[in-house]
């Protein structure tokens, strides 16, 4: 027997050990009162820290009931929506926005200008690294690939360790100036070796932003149209920072609060948001959506729609795991504020692309899908669809590959983790120890 098939066959049996002793029934957690996932039964979030970075709000106290709301998604005391509408209408809304989540305030023009000089000047990796880390190890993963190479990046910093403030500033900059290169190289060299299509590496313009540097940087005519610019800028705007609450983030101030350096904070981030129940919903999305276009046969007709759709909430269809992937969100009931934004971008996109009958097949299961999952699941609560609904098509429709869409997420939450972390370092200064309850039985030796 070959040794590595001996090892598989080993894991294999000893899984069982693991499924029989390691397997705790519900009503333990319903004796020692714990909230499995940090929420209780009614799925609000267990409190575990305060920020003055960003908030979501989906509910108001009325009479001492808890009344379902708009989604509202705030950031630094600005609201998403006043935000998005004002910065969309620059070059670099997600400069401006990760300016302030970073450093509290809103810039005034100088302090932007001298704050995008410095990403500029940041937008540069050490001498060969993409050639002797990149392109060394390419992987369809691309989220694995960034992990690596931020990682990596600390072997090159003289001062990766240092976790005063002013060194953290520095490299929060730097990782935030060179994500979109991580990926994009990350993805080439995988296209290249693996998929053996040609590669090219554009260095970014120093005079574009990160939305245009992405679209420029993996294409090969290294153009782009201002409004793919602009609905990627958006995106990104949308994605960069939610609440404070996410797993990702969590982990960024749990990793932190040990006195870590940036780069393994970052990288634990990373593998955080790459797990397919955080960062990877628009692509489960996109699979979704290309199945019903095979199975519809009138996109148009609202009854076949909603007939396949309750096919899927019943297992018949698609992945039968009973779900229709974009509905819904852990917290949003009424509304995700950031699908209500982004909406209009798709929608103007989807015009300039020619895809007007994908985007009112989307805007039917939109409207559909609600009544089908109340009526199949007895949910009266509220579902609405949340923003990965429609950054897949988005993506798609900016000829993005499905292999980036999660490190798209994660170009834009950069700023967002850099930011909770400089706050965990100005304002805790205690490492986070959560408390586990012991539930195991007592035995003789």
């Amino acid at each position: 027997m070959k040794r590595s098939e001996a090892i598989k066959r080993y894991a294999a049996a000893q899984s069982e050990l693991c499924i029989k002793n390691d397997a705790i029934a519900n009503e333990k957690f319903e004796e020692y009162h714990v909230f499995r996932g940090l929420r209780d039964l009614n799925g609000k979030g267990v409190t575990t820290g305060l920020t003055n970075i960003s908030r979501i709000t989906s509910f108001k106290e009325e009479d001492g009931k808890r009344i379902p709301i708009d989604g509202e998604l705030w950031y630094r005391g600005y609201r998403i929506e006043d935000l998005v509408k004002r910065y969309s209408r620059t070059r670099f809304g997600y400069e401006y926005l990760a300016y302030l989540l970073l450093f509290g305030e809103l810039p005034d023009e100088e302090q932007m200008e001298e704050f995008v000089d410095t990403l500029s000047l940041s937008r540069d990796l050490p001498k060969n690294f993409t050639r002797d880390v990149i392109m060394k190890a390419p992987s369809h993963d691309i989220m694995n690939s960034m992990t690596s190479s931020i990682l990596t990046l600390a072997a090159y910093d003289p001062n990766a360790l240092r976790t005063d403030l002013p060194n953290v500033v520095r490299q929060s900059l730097n990782l935030i100036a060179v994500f979109p290169m991580l990926a994009i190289y990350g993805y080439h060299a995988y296209n290249h070796y693996e998929n053996m299509e040609s590669m090219y590496i554009h260095r970014p313009d120093p005079e574009r932003s990160t939305a245009e540097n992405i679209l420029m940087m993996l294409r090969p005519e290294r153009t782009c149209t201002e409004m793919e610019a602009m609905a990627l800028d958006a995106a990104l705007m949308l994605h960069m920072e939610h609440g404070g609450g996410n797993n990702s983030t969590f982990t960024t101030r749990v990793v932190t609060s040990t006195g870590s350096d940036t780069y393994a904070t970052i990288a634990a981030a990373m593998s955080s948001l790459k797990g397919p129940r955080h960062g990877g919903a628009n692509l489960k999305v996109m699979e979704m959506m290309n199945n019903i276009r095979e199975n519809i046969r009138d996109w148009a007709d609202e009854e076949e729609i909603a007939d396949y759709l309750g096919r899927m909430l019943d297992k018949e269809v698609f992945d039968h795991a009973g779900l229709i992937y974009g509905m819904g969100h852990a917290i949003y009931s009424v509304s995700d504020p950031r699908e209500r934004i982004f909406k209009d971008f798709v929608l103007r996109l989807s015009e300039e692309k020619g895809r007007q009958e994908d985007m009112a097949l989307y805007t039917n299961i939109e409207k559909i899908a609600p009544k089908v999952i109340a009526e199949k699941r007895h949910i009266f609560k509220g579902v609405s669809p949340n923003v990965d609904f429609y950054s897949g098509f988005a993506y798609e429709m900016l000829n993005i590959p499905m292999e980036l869409y999660t490190p798209i997420f994660a170009i834009a939450r950069i700023a967002g983790w850099s930011a909770h972390r400089l706050e965990e370092i100005v304002g805790n200064g205690k490492i986070i120890r959560p408390a586990y309850i012991s539930v195991m039985e007592e035995k003789e030796a």
